[in-house]
């Protein structure tokens, strides 16, 4: 019995080393299992599904409103202090004028075109001292731009390229905006290309004091350097605003982002195309918040308005009236909620006319006529 045994486990073992053999040497010598076409089982999508799914989507929206959105590529000679060596006549001998040439930076940033005779909305500090400006366009076309104008008081410029076939951007109503609303931002952030992010509209009428006048849209829709002059927009594509600041410890986006509304841009918009400048009212007043510390002061009420600080003394203010401990209450009948509503309410009142203000005075409110004056410039260092 132990030689029979010894007999089939010396045949199985020298079995199994030719099998082994013939399977790495010639495996085409054993018989293939399944040897025919193999199905593999996938799940393709229905296309009611698609349809269905893209019914949450806002691809119509960015479709509508990203050729209207360019590029725009600045730049700009700089002047830096003469070394005093560049004088020294032997240090020129050995290194020539290499070092005369004038020295160059550039930037970028967005725009959006408004009008088909090639007007382009952007920010003031996009295009500032830029004595070169080139704008690219969605399909790729790059022309020339000059500057028809700009104010720094709201950060927003007007350029003007070659017209012909550009395709302007539809403008919304910021005034229907809710915080919450779903708006897209568009712009060429760093440079890398035309890029579009979502948010919502997280607070209206922010005064994050970067600029003279402001009623920022707030959004956490991602705007980073490069997105200045770009388009926010609705869910529809429609232009709600122009993408101008952020919020940053790090130079790039932490939710925090301001746009400049529409309707704001537009009024300066169409003040810069019809004069290159853009007027403002003026009544000679300062104004500051009522917080409750100065209602307590002055024996009043903590309310909406503006506390009158100051009057300027031969001013149309000071003509008309308006004394120091007036509160502000109301611009032609439209409420003012603080000093900065104050400020834009009597910009928007055309100079040389007449315009009622509604104030407060020892508790009894009171209205008061006065001729508006033209808002001086502001002398920038």
């Amino acid at each position: 019995m132990r030689k029979l045994w010894l007999i089939f486990a010396q045949t199985a073992t020298v079995a199994l080393a030719i099998l082994f053999v013939i399977a790495t040497l010639k495996p085409e010598w054993l018989p293939q299992r399944n040897s025919g076409t193999q199905v593999v089982e996938l799940r393709q999508a229905e296309p009611g599904a698609v349809a269905a799914a893209r019914a949450g989507s806002y691809s119509d929206a960015v479709r509508r409103a990203v050729p209207a959105v360019v590029n725009v590529f600045t730049s700009k000679e700089i002047k830096t202090p003469r070394h005093p060596f560049l004088d020294d006549p032997l240090f020129r001998q050995f290194f020539g004028d290499r070092f005369d040439e004038p020295q160059r930076t550039t930037g970028l940033g967005s725009g959006v075109i408004v009008s088909a005779k090639g007007y382009i909305l952007t920010n003031h500090h996009v295009v500032e001292a830029a004595d070169e400006i080139e704008v690219a366009t969605a399909d790729g076309r790059k022309m020339r731009a000059r500057v028809v104008g700009s104010d720094p008081d709201t950060d927003l410029a007007v350029l003007q390229v070659p017209g012909g076939m550009l395709p302007p951007i539809t403008l919304g109503d910021d005034a229907g905006l809710r915080p919450g609303d779903v708006v897209l931002a568009i712009g060429n952030p760093f440079g890398i290309g035309q890029t579009v992010t979502m948010g919502i509209v997280s607070g209206l009428g922010r005064t994050p004091r970067i600029n003279v006048f402001e009623n920022f849209i707030q959004t956490d829709a991602a705007i980073n350097p490069g997105n200045s002059g770009g388009a926010l927009v609705d869910s529809a594509g429609n232009l709600v605003g122009i993408n101008t600041a952020i919020y940053s410890r790090s130079g790039g986006s932490l939710g925090i982002g301001f746009a400049i509304p529409v309707s704001t841009a537009r009024q300066v918009m169409e003040q810069i195309i019809q004069t290159g400048t853009v007027t403002r009212g003026w009544i000679g007043v300062e104004a500051q918040e009522i917080t409750p510390e100065v209602a307590e002061s002055f024996n009043m009420k903590p309310a909406s308005g503006a506390l009158i600080s100051g009057v300027l003394r031969g001013g149309p203010a000071d003509k008309a009236g308006v004394k120091p401990g007036d509160v502000l209450v109301a611009v032609e009948g439209k409420p003012v909620r603080d000093p900065s509503s104050m400020l834009n309410l009597v910009a928007a009142l055309k100079p040389g006319a007449p315009a009622t203000l509604k104030l407060r005075r020892e508790q009894k409110e009171i209205d008061i006529q006065v001729e508006v004056g033209r808002r001086p410039k502001l002398q920038r260092r």
